[in-house]
């Protein structure tokens, strides 16, 4: 069913991403920045489950290494799956930062659009050449985009961006048959912007139409769906994961 390459695969809904992936026949290459451990212990997972996963290091707020990543990606489908080609990509790996509009410094501001906005951009760009016919790309976006949450302005309107990108992507990704998705997560019990707290948890429980706030597998299982033929009629979407946020 061909390889995912998955950014941000060590921790949280990019972990676990790559397990839900795995187990639907998939290979998996993820990749980390500052958790070699955990990244190891994903594949560990994954390998023990009967998958196949590779984990590589990559910075997506340094576009200079994308070639040198491209690179490290290309030996190990040679090494691993015995191709050159890639049936997918989650832009996935991102952080979080609270600070209101009036205290955001460039330094803050620069470095969520480096990597929400223009890392995926440019990481899509070098993978292109490199995906299958029929791929399918995911960009992780927010329910920030929709909901608009004192704090989290930058972060919220780079995630906006992708959005817009999402759908320029499928549309001019199409004469090749690759679709183009956003998925759009509420909120999920991860370690993204220091996790959540009991209060915090229950008053976002609260103004959720479900109940509870989400955890990584909700958001895992519709990545793997629209990576899967499952997924084949749907593009140019932005799919919010969120139990009914504020609605």
């Amino acid at each position: 069913m061909g390889v995912i390459v998955i950014t941000g695969g060590s921790r949280g809904i990019g972990a676990r991403t790559a397990e839900q992936v795995a187990q639907r026949g998939m290979g998996v290459i993820l990749t980390y920045n500052q958790h070699p451990d955990a990244a190891d212990e994903v594949v560990r997972r994954i390998t023990e489950a009967g998958g196949k996963a590779v984990a590589l290091k990559l910075d997506v707020a340094d576009v200079g290494s994308f070639e040198a990543f491209r690179a490290a990606v290309l030996a190990a489908l040679r090494q691993s799956w015995d191709t050159t080609t890639l049936a997918g990509l989650v832009n996935n790996a991102g952080y979080g930062l609270f600070n209101p509009l009036e205290s955001v410094s460039e330094a803050q501001f620069d470095g969520l659009f480096d990597v929400h906005l223009k890392g995926p951009f440019f990481l899509t760009q070098t993978f292109l050449p490199h995906l299958e016919e029929g791929a399918s790309i995911v960009n992780l976006t927010s329910a920030t985009t929709r909901v608009a949450t004192a704090g989290v302005a930058p972060y919220a309107a780079f995630k906006g961006g992708l959005e817009v990108l999402t759908r320029y992507m499928a549309k001019e990704f199409g004469d090749r048959r690759i679709r183009a998705n956003a998925v759009s997560p509420g909120a999920i019990r991860t370690e993204l912007g220091g996790g959540l707290d009991d209060e915090f948890e229950a008053m976002l429980a609260a103004q959720t139409a479900l109940g509870r706030v989400g955890e990584p597998d909700d958001v895992a299982r519709v990545i793997a769906m629209l990576l899967s033929d499952d997924g084949a009629w749907i593009n140019a979407q932005t799919l919010e994961v969120a139990g009914g946020y504020i609605i």
